[in-house]
């Protein structure tokens, strides 16, 4: 028997499975796509994540790219457009295309000079306070020894 995740059928964040019989009426997922059920799966997991990084990556460049808060909102709401436009596409190999076609596009339209936050790798704070070479010690509470 084949598992078919019955499309638009969403139940408290999980999806609603129906069990298909071997006869030949029922259409299962390794005749439509010519692959076996686990393989399709685990391209369309791949698939998934793919488009999860790419949303993010893309919403967060945006957010280089507006200066103000209310013009991201917009920019973002557009984006969010763009990516629900396909969210119904079933066919693999058209998926791939819409992934490497939005990839495309994130490279091209990607910021040149991106904020980076102070102290992260990269950024201006990053390291300013090293720490001590080895040999040095550091009295953390100076005024407060015990004296003998």
């Amino acid at each position: 028997t084949l598992l078919i995740v019955e499309k638009g059928k969403i139940d408290g964040g999980r999806r609603r499975r129906k069990e298909c019989g071997g006869d030949s009426k029922s259409i299962g997922i390794r005749e439509m796509s010519g692959i076996s059920t686990a393989a399709y799966f685990a391209r369309r997991a791949a698939q998934k994540e793919r488009v999860r990084i790419l949303y993010r990556r893309a919403l967060k460049d945006t957010l280089n790219w507006a200066v103000h808060r209310h013009i991201f909102y917009r920019d973002a709401s557009d984006l969010r457009e763009k990516f629900n436009a396909n969210q119904d596409v079933e066919d693999v190999d058209r998926i791939d295309k819409l992934i490497a076609h939005g990839e495309a596009e994130y490279d091209k339209w990607r910021h040149p000079d991106p904020y980076i936050v102070p102290w992260a790798p990269g950024g201006s704070k990053f390291c300013r306070n090293p720490t001590p070479p080895a040999g040095i010690e550091i009295v953390y509470n100076y005024g407060l020894e015990d004296n003998p």
